[in-house]
């Protein structure tokens, strides 16, 4: 429990400073809030949209009326995060898994310092853990414990599962950021119907080694969500480049499915910065 608390603490203390110094203003820039709200009515002016006409205050009183809208400024922020055996990989210093957790912490301390609620769904094969939406400090360290406390198991993935149980729960508009490898089966039509109802963004997340092999001659690999092993052949040069070419292939059909659902889509290798693509991201989101 100790190295646990100790381990929270520092991804508190790493991911605040980013927050306070870089992401707060990209981030309460790219997500301008979910709609607008009813504030108030007021009597028809010449030149307000007869749209906005509230005919019941104006059948009631006489004069025409109208209601006056706000943007809804407080956002609810959704992480869907994959744990399945796949994510526990990782050879330039840290797994998948790891640069997820920091992901998250940044996304969930920007939501916390913009009055945001925020929520968390673990899940592999079917949803694991579901954490509802809410606000706070505590909550926020509840999260981030709970990331960092998933074993490593050999689990697969169904991403289209982890979007029907979000469009279940989340019953108001929302920012959904859904962080995999995305080694799934076609989850497009999930993704559609998900993206239409929320704010979608995909955050792939990869290794080096998930695209080019290393030639070190017979290699024993293993499937981390079948427990499945082969040997390899890393010195054929055909072998390695259709080893490429099928992670490539595999990236592209993924964008693609972002792309088609009119969702954004972001792509972190673990040996980059993700605060500098982050910061990138949200400011790009901001202005276009």
């Amino acid at each position: 429990m100790e190295e646990l608390l100790k381990k929270v603490k520092k991804i508190e203390i790493k991911t605040r400073r980013l927050t306070r110094n870089l992401f707060t203003g990209g981030y309460h820039s790219a997500f301008k809030g979910r709609g607008m709200s009813f504030s108030e009515v007021r009597q028809y002016q010449f030149g307000d949209d007869v749209r906005d006409i509230d005919w019941n205050v104006t059948a009631r009183t006489g004069e025409p009326h109208i209601k006056i809208f706000e943007e809804e400024r407080e956002l609810t922020v959704m992480l869907l995060v994959d744990i399945s055996g796949s994510s526990f990989f990782g050879t330039q210093g840290q797994w998948k898994q790891d640069l997820v957790t920091e992901i998250c912490a940044l996304i969930a301390f920007s939501a916390d310092s913009n009055q945001d609620k925020v929520g968390l769904l673990l899940f592999s094969k079917q949803p694991e853990l579901f954490i509802p939406p809410s606000k706070g400090r505590q909550h926020t360290l509840r999260l981030i414990r709970e990331l960092l406390c998933v074993q490593s198991a050999e689990r697969s993935t169904d991403l289209s599962a982890a979007m029907a149980f979000t469009l279940n729960v989340l019953k108001k508009r929302s920012v959904c950021f859904i962080l995999s490898d995305f080694w799934d089966q076609d989850f497009s039509r999930g993704l559609r119907i998900l993206a239409r109802r929320h704010d979608c963004v995909g955050i792939h997340c990869w290794d080096e080694r998930e695209r080019k092999l290393p030639m070190v001659g017979m290699l024993e690999a293993k499937d981390a969500e079948t427990g499945k092993t082969n040997w390899l052949d890393t010195s054929d040069p055909q072998l390695r480049k259709a080893y490429t070419a099928r992670f490539d292939q595999q990236k592209e059909r993924t964008q693609r499915a972002f792309r088609s659902a009119g969702a954004d889509f972001l792509s972190l290798q673990t040996s980059e910065s993700f605060a500098a693509a982050l910061l990138h991201f949200f400011e790009k989101r901001a202005y276009s």
